[in-house]
């Protein structure tokens, strides 16, 4: 969600009027006009400690392996995380909210909106994974995408459940890449002049087919060798090994992560830039979809060479640490690390600072979610056996900081897109 704008401040107005361009779709996400509630920072840290208490319950709950349901395994757990993340970009990017009218949008207040909000994306993130998944798919085609199946055919049902659960959660990882490129790049273009549910319908079916020819390409692979013996019939050899010296698909895993988050800083603390500069679709979309990759490549690539100036090279058969396969993972873990605090900054401290030009705006946020990255990045390997029952260690095969970073992100979606901030924030009545 951006306001696809330059600074309002009388300092820049000129450059807003020299580089305007046509919009060609917006979302109610923009249009909304939301107002503080409470003055800076109270209102940030309010906002703050309401969804990191909201995502404590929640993992409680769901996921600690103390807690009631334990399914943080952890990709049984992770592969639901994933979905509400991608069910609430459909909701909110693709088909704008509908059914629910803009004026109930507004209207509605937020502590009967968001309940409402959140139980679609629930009910809808069930029915993909049990009866889309488990059932259709993993029944009737594909078994690695169905634990009970997996699980009838001799395998134990803790691996079933984590190699599904794998299957599942990636096919969400790559939407959650693709799926917002259309709306926030492309603006929706062809068919930015199609009402809802039709455009919704359309930009879904694009998307999903985008995702699924990603998914065979860069993921399906990955399952040729995870069983044994190996299912070359089924499956290609990881054409990766080369290149990345493993056959797991870990190595698409992390620059695919690290293209989701690029989707999203571009998209928040960036504010689109530099390719909103380009007046015209379909070069602004192209421009943008280039940007995203450019980006994602030179996190990933860095994050790599960060570890490796940290702990050494890794090497083709080397154990935790050294793994290739792992050190690719962690790649796009400290990616997802750093969407948090962009995404704090950005729902609630206002995307602080915007007083000066664009190209510093942009350089102090970036700034300050590089630092945040690394703050979070300690203090989260320091508390998070305690906190959330995870086991201590970077790379303990159940610590997969993913799950966790991603739901209170989710928390935070919730929040701020099904009920507007509140009470930190409200919608003003009188724009």
């Amino acid at each position: 969600m951006t306001t696809k704008t330059y600074d309002g401040s009388a300092a820049t107005q000129e450059m807003e009027t020299e580089h305007h361009y046509e919009e060609l779709d917006k979302i109610w996400l923009e249009e909304r006009s939301l107002t503080n509630s409470l003055a800076q920072p109270l209102r940030g840290l309010l906002g703050f400690f309401l969804s990191f208490g909201f995502f404590m319950a929640l993992w409680y709950v769901t996921m600690d392996p103390r807690g009631i349901l334990q399914w943080y395994t952890p990709m049984y757990g992770y592969m639901y995380i994933r979905w509400l993340l991608i069910v609430a970009i459909w909701q909110a990017y693709i088909f704008n909210f509908w059914p629910f009218k803009q004026k109930w949008m507004e209207e509605t207040h937020p502590l009967v909106k968001g309940p409402i909000m959140i139980g679609i994306n629930w009910a809808i993130t069930g029915a993909i994974i049990w009866i889309g998944f488990f059932w259709l798919i993993g029944k009737y085609s594909i078994p690695y995408f169905s634990w009970p199946e997996l699980h009838k055919v001799g395998m134990t049902d803790f691996f079933a459940r984590e190699y599904a659960g794998l299957a599942v959660l990636m096919v969400a990882a790559i939407a959650s890449w693709l799926a917002p490129i259309w709306p926030m790049a492309f603006e929706n273009y062809p068919w930015h002049k199609l009402t809802q549910p039709a455009k919704g319908f359309t930009v879904l079916s694009l998307t999903s087919l985008l995702t699924i020819f990603v998914y065979f390409i860069f993921m399906h692979p990955h399952y040729m060798v995870l069983f044994y013996p190996w299912q070359k019939f089924a499956a290609a050899m990881p054409w990766w090994y080369e290149s990345a010296k493993t056959l797991s698909g870990n190595y698409n895993v992390g620059w695919i992560m690290c293209g989701t988050i690029a989707v999203w800083l571009i998209e928040t603390i960036w504010e689109r830039y530099p390719f909103r500069l380009i007046k015209s679709q379909p070069w602004r979309g192209l421009a943008g979809f280039a940007w995203v990759l450019f980006v994602a490549l030179i996190m990933f690539n860095t994050f790599n060479l960060m570890q490796d100036l940290a702990w050494g090279p890794a090497y083709e058969g080397g154990k935790r640490l050294y793994a290739p396969d792992w050190r690719y993972l962690h790649s796009g873990e400290l990616a997802v690390m750093m969407l948090l605090p962009a995404l704090v900054l950005y729902f609630y401290f206002d995307n602080w600072p915007k007083k000066f030009s664009t190209e510093v705006n942009l350089a102090i946020r970036t700034i300050i979610v590089v630092v945040g990255t690394f703050a979070f990045n300690f203090i989260y390997y320091q508390i998070s056996p305690p906190l959330l029952g995870t086991q201590p260690g970077y790379s303990h095969p159940q610590q997969f900081p993913m799950a966790p970073v991603i739901l209170w992100i989710v928390i935070m979606l919730y929040h701020n897109w099904f009920m507007d901030g509140w009470p930190g924030k409200r919608i003003k009545k009188d724009k």
